[in-house]
């Protein structure tokens, strides 16, 4: 680079500062030829370094692992090197443009775009399906990459030929700005950066101070400062006495900020690992398990990056703590906050419907128009949205070409976007996924070309008997394969990963067109395809949520297993469903369910012992009605008639649940407390103050009361 060139670069550069925007350097070439030409530009200032390379320089150590973006979450640096040859990780590459403050530089260092599509990217390996190795994962997503990067026209673009600088370089002066940044306090608050900010802390005042069960859920992009927020009003709190406050969030780096603002607020403060004491008073950060686990007393509990928390975590705490306030990115790469949104809004809805929603604009580490911002939206699809608006009528379901869709924005973009407001857990990794899994098909439903619905499936399956065999042994799980996976290693079926299967991996709806039988017509385009490809069944999994097994079971799929543990994603036991597309398929399932039963009621003893039994009803295979013996049928007639104790009558109750949750006419028959007690006490080993938590009752008298009731239905 030529001493002219240099000097061009940093007066980019300070310009870029003066109007608080980030700059973006696209080194595309050989990686020496990159890490070179890097050591020779200019540095903004400050001297803060988030280098994401396995050849930093000596003495740089990593501020993250590979793969765990979460850990720079939080922090700020003045300058990001991302170098895409050690692997373009979206997740990573996106929550790290998030930490680059005003004035900062992205140097991105890729392979000549020409040749990235191509590139071994170490990065395939997540995403690479047994038995064939990364090379059968495609280039499309980073084709999608390059294709923008050679257009893009806010960005200084290197190769060794020469240098594209922006175009206009007026971008960067910022003069295209209705509303200057915010580089002074707030009038409304000395503290505060922006007038949004202001009024988020004034509402999380108001909030420890004035009524409870009034949650308040503060949504913005990434730099609006959401965490600074939490920090300055925990600050003024704690300052007045109200304490303790609790903190959590998926790690400890995302709140860095909210306790660095506190502690400026704060200077008599001491700061005492992940603790800010003021005296007596108390900002306290636990994890989101430490937490529930131990329930702390607290007089606010502020829940940071709540998109990254599974809902069912979420909705324990909204439950326990009478004050509490969710903040999450929209845009995010930890958990996408849109989906979050639509998804919790309906638990807020219904336990606390006086709650508030407070959403920030303005950005704080960057002023509005940042270039950077606006490339990791375009090449991530952060900014994704669905369609407007679905028009009646019929629809057409087809399967896509991937090679047409990654140059097809246009359709690439709604069709993301319906999976982002759909599944709160979808990431940047989930687009590269969706362009490039070796073993994936997606399918959409349009109606006048509006995409009305989007179904991703996954082919599995298919193993040799060797293969089959160190899978039931433990020896081996082969990536990509879930159901064969489930089926051998979990319900010990040897010979069933030799089947073929498609499993849906994905299934959303657009708002406009849900519950018109869309998602049902896409099963069936599904079913009808993997039939005539030979396949044997279709499956799915998905953490457990009551309101969505009826419609699978309305579409011919059974539950086979229901996972002894709660997901660390889903905050709920996995079930897994199975739809049979032959007698092959048919038999399948019904070794899978004899499996499946033979363990359950044991289970439900033990690590199922926190199901809800009003549910369960739906996730066991009915199976022929057997009637009580006359032993039996004496002891229940005493216990339902008269005042046999529970107790004296257990052996015969245990049967009759597990006799009535086999029949689905006996099950219709008890109310959903019936069902809440009978499997409880029966089945699950429930004592009686649980029981009375649970449905709500008095004590033991009302619970058994309960019970005799059950039971006196199901004898009649």
């Amino acid at each position: 680079m030529s001493a002219a060139d240099r000097h061009q670069l940093a007066d980019l550069l300070g310009r870029a500062a003066r109007a608080r925007r980030r700059l973006v350097v696209l080194l595309a070439g050989p990686r020496p030829w990159g890490l070179a030409t890097l050591a020779a530009l200019p540095r903004p200032a400050g001297g803060r370094d988030l280098w994401f390379s396995d050849r930093r320089p000596p003495g740089v150590a990593p501020d993250a692992p590979a793969g765990h973006c979460a850990g720079v979450l939080g922090r700020e640096y003045d300058r990001l090197i991302y170098d895409a040859h050690a692997g373009f990780d979206p997740d990573a590459f996106g929550a790290a443009c998030g930490t680059l403050v005003a004035g900062g530089m992205l140097c991105l260092l890729v392979p000549p775009l020409a040749a990235w599509p191509g590139f071994p990217d170490p990065q395939r390996v997540r995403i690479q399906v047994w038995p064939e190795g990364p090379e059968a994962v495609g280039g499309r997503f980073l084709g999608r990459l390059a294709r923008i990067l050679a257009r893009a026209p806010d960005l200084v673009r290197i190769t060794p030929a020469g240098i594209h600088w922006p175009t206009p370089p007026a971008a960067m002066d910022g003069a295209a700005d209705s509303e200057a940044p915010p580089e002074a306090p707030t009038p409304l608050d000395p503290l505060c950066r922006t007038p949004d900010q202001a009024a988020a802390v004034a509402a999380l005042v108001h909030l420890a101070r004035g009524h409870r069960h009034r949650p308040l859920v503060l949504t913005s992009d990434r730099g609006r400062g959401k965490s600074a927020a939490f920090g300055i009003a925990a600050a003024r709190l704690l300052a007045e006495g109200v304490s303790p406050i609790l903190v959590t969030a998926p790690a400890f780096t995302a709140v860095e900020t909210l306790f660095e603002r506190a502690r400026e607020a704060l200077p008599q403060a001491e700061r005492l690992g992940h603790e800010l004491h003021l005296g007596a008073h108390r900002l306290r950060f636990l994890a989101p398990d430490e937490l529930l686990a131990e329930r702390p007393a607290a007089r606010l509990l502020l829940v940071d990056e709540a998109a990254a928390i599974p809902t069912g975590l979420l909705t324990a705490m909204l439950t326990h703590w009478s004050r509490i306030a969710f903040a999450t990115t929209v845009h995010g790469y930890e958990g996408t906050g849109r989906g979050f949104a639509i998804r919790f809004q309906a638990v807020l809805d219904r336990r606390t419907p006086h709650w508030r929603a407070l959403r920030l604009e303005t950005p704080i580490r960057w002023a509005r128009g940042d270039p950077l911002e606006a490339l990791v939206f375009r090449l991530l699809l952060l900014d994704a949205g669905v369609a407007d608006a679905v028009p009646p009528g019929p629809c057409a379901i087809t399967r896509l070409d991937r090679d047409r869709l990654a140059r097809d924005d246009a359709t690439l973009g709604p069709l993301f976007g319906l999976l982002v407001q759909a599944h709160y857990r979808t990431r940047p990794l989930d687009l590269r996924h969706l362009l490039d899994g070796p073993n994936l098909e997606v399918w959409v439903a349009r109606r006048q070309g509006a995409i009305a619905g989007v179904l991703l499936a996954a082919r599995e399956g298919g193993f040799d008997p060797a293969t089959c065999r160190a899978v039931w042994e433990g020896r081996r799980r082969p990536h990509g394969h879930m159901l064969p996976e489930t089926l051998v290693a979990h319900l010990g079926l040897v010979a069933a990963g030799r089947a073929r299967g498609w499993r849906v991996v994905r299934l959303a709806v657009h708002p406009d067109a849900r519950r018109q039988g869309i998602g049902s017509a896409l099963i069936a385009a599904l079913a009808r395809h993997a039939r005539d490809a030979g396949g044997d069944y279709l499956g799915t999994g998905f953490g457990l949520d009551a309101g969505l097994v009826p419609f699978w079971r309305t579409n011919g799929f059974h539950p086979l297993r229901l996972g002894v543990q709660r997901g660390s994603s889903t905050g709920a036991h996995a079930l897994v469903m199975l739809r049979p597309l032959g007698l092959a398929g048919e038999r399948l399932l019904g070794a899978a369910q004899a499996r499946y039963l033979r363990h359950l009621r044991w289970q439900l003893a033990g690590p199922l012992r926190d199901l809800d039994g009003a549910g369960l009803g739906a996730l066991v295979p009915a199976r022929e009605a057997v009637s009580p013996t006359p032993a039996d049928r004496e002891d229940l007639e005493a216990l339902a008639r008269h005042r046999r104790l529970p107790e004296a009558a257990a052996g015969a109750v245990a049967t009759l649940a597990w006799q009535a949750l086999l029949d689905p006419t006996r099950w219709a028959r008890l109310e959903d407390e019936e069902r809440v007690v009978l499997v409880g006490w029966a089945l699950q080993h429930l004592g009686w103050g649980e029981l009375a938590a649970r449905t709500g009752l008095a004590g033991r008298r009302e619970v058994v009361a309960v019970l005799r009731r059950a039971v006196g239905r199901l004898l009649d």
